[in-house]
């Protein structure tokens, strides 16, 4: 008959099962390459690195990024920093409470990846993330409430301090912090406000922001240049407030029931 290449096989079947091997060898390598981050996983009870296998996971791969430094992923380095918490359990898997202050234990909300301690660029390798002060061909749009000035009030509806500058994303160009003139035990300085954090209430002209007491704006991770940012200092940054949301308060961390 027309189309068979034998008494049972025709050229469908052939197609069908070509589309089913090419289908699986995808699959397969997807899954070998998502894996050249976060793999191999750490064993909890045993405290090191499961065994990386033969199969899954890829053989490493040079990546170059932006400036011509080279990446290699999968990379198998360790995470060295000590954990500061304790579990409430003896089990596999048992939740993890913080010991000190849990603002500062890198726990949870607060947990954040050890990203490259230098500027993201953009394409003609200017800082990216950078205060209006130094984007001078950036403006807060007519049509917004422009924060500068305005209050930034906590959760328990104290002061924190007062906007004096917005950062902005000059790939997106748009408000990625807000920098905060807040009081401390041992002077004011300059914090920075992730803007996703924060609720611009015009009406009552004020900053909300539930993350955080007004007090424990004292203690926001600071950036090294007062003009710029890195890819860590904006992890340790996000990650403070996202502690906050968790354990700004000792009831925040209770059973709602």
């Amino acid at each position: 008959m027309r189309g068979m290449l034998a008494g049972h096989l025709d050229v469908a079947q052939i197609v069908l099962y070509a589309f089913w091997i090419f289908f699986a060898c995808l699959i397969f390598y997807l899954r070998r390459e998502d894996r050249r981050e976060g793999y191999p996983l750490e064993s909890e009870a045993a405290g090191r690195q499961k065994d990386r296998g033969f199969l899954l996971i890829p053989s490493p791969k040079a990546f170059q990024l932006h400036g011509g430094k080279k990446v290699q992923a999968p990379r198998f380095d360790v995470d060295a920093r000590a954990l500061k918490g304790e579990k409430i359990a003896p089990w596999p898997g048992a939740p993890i409470e913080p010991t000190g202050d849990p603002m500062q234990a890198e726990i949870g909300p607060g947990a954040y990846a050890l990203r490259a301690d230098v500027t993201d660029k953009t394409h003609d390798g200017r800082d990216l993330i950078v205060p209006l002060r130094v984007a001078a061909n950036f403006s807060v749009a007519s049509d917004d409430e422009d924060p500068r000035g305005l209050p930034v009030i906590g959760a328990d509806s104290d002061t924190a301090g007062v906007i004096v500058d917005v950062w902005v994303d000059r790939g997106e160009a748009m408000a990625r912090y807000y920098e905060v003139e807040t009081n401390t035990p041992s002077g004011s300085r300059r914090v920075l406000l992730p803007v996703t954090f924060s609720n611009v209430d015009a009406e009552r002209g004020e900053v909300k922001v539930d993350a955080l007491l007004a007090r424990q704006f004292a203690n926001v991770p600071a950036t090294r240049d007062p003009y710029k940012i890195t890819l860590l200092e904006e992890e340790k940054i996000t990650a403070y407030y996202g502690a906050g949301t968790l354990y700004a308060t000792a009831a925040r961390a209770e059973p709602l029931l």
